[in-house]
């Protein structure tokens, strides 16, 4: 009940996934039987086994990219590539330093950076089979996999004898979490908060703000969609991008589980499940 779009119920759930275009009407021209298409808009509700939309509301993608590509195309991918493209201007040798590091997002902000040449500091929470995931990470492209506790550690300084300190920190989490991470940007850097999975307040020390000059932005990818409505290039430019890096191998679907639809009782309970890294797929 706190996430700026709530739809009127009864609603059908579900903000991203992929069909295959059953028929079209004899107005519609960019789509044609047998075509895939992702949501070109926040809300679609894409938990369904069919559906009726305006031709607007459907965005066409190519179908020799995986299909789980495919299906975690719309939200987490895009939100990755806007939050390093559009903040700071970052270049090959560059770093970022990224909390909630195994999420969706954090998962493309790895590749996405790899790609490009930029290094990736990478946060997560301890767990008890954290080496098991620091070797995921490591195999999309993780430069480094560092706890929220290690965070605190002198040790951070010998991090950064190797790489430069971040331009740039993206924050899913907030509470300490941010404060942690914010303490290691560089003067000038910029914090981009898309997230608040610790349900706790952004901390900022004044100090931050006075003698380092950190900026703090939020990004939210329905907002820029928003915004972007009337310029579909910029639009079809990152998708563009983002289908180059799948084709080339660098940019893989996130950690999954296929689950059919109505085992999805399932599906929900397992993403309310601590430490989950892997996305709920419902096959429809």
């Amino acid at each position: 009940g706190t996430y700026a779009i709530l739809p009127p119920l009864p609603a059908v759930g579900g903000n991203e996934g992929v069909g295959e275009v059953l028929e079209v009407g004899r107005r519609v021209a960019g789509l044609k039987a047998g075509d895939w298409v992702i949501p070109a808009i926040t809300g679609l509700g894409t938990w369904r086994t069919r559906g009726v939309f305006p031709e607007e509301m459907l965005l066409k993608v190519p179908s020799d990219i995986p299909v789980l590509c495919a299906a975690t195309l719309s939200v987490n991918p895009c939100t990755a590539y806007r939050m390093l493209a559009d903040f700071e201007t970052l270049a090959p040798g560059d770093s970022v330093i990224q909390n909630a590091a195994n999420s969706g997002v954090g998962q493309a902000v790895i590749q996405i950076a790899k790609a490009s040449g930029i290094k990736t500091i990478n946060v997560v929470r301890d767990r008890p089979d954290l080496p098991k995931l620091v070797e995921r990470l490591t195999a999309l492209g993780a430069d480094h996999v560092v706890t929220e506790e290690m965070l605190r550690k002198p040790e951070m300084k010998d991090l950064f004898k190797s790489i430069p300190k971040p331009r740039l920190a993206l924050n899913c989490v907030g509470g300490k979490s941010t404060t942690e991470m914010l303490r290691h940007l560089q003067p000038k850097g910029t914090m981009v908060t898309y997230g608040g999975m610790a349900k706790q307040p952004v901390m900022v020390p004044v100090s931050a703000f006075i003698f380092r000059d950190v900026r703090l932005r939020g990004f939210w990818m329905t907002q820029w969609r928003k915004d972007h409505a009337q310029d579909p290039q910029s639009l079809a430019s990152m998708m563009d991008a983002l289908l180059q890096l799948i084709r080339r191998g660098q940019l893989t679907a996130p950690a999954c589980t296929e689950v059919p639809l109505q085992d999805y009782k399932a599906a929900l309970e397992a993403t309310m499940k601590p430490f989950a890294s892997s996305k709920q797929i419902l096959l429809l």
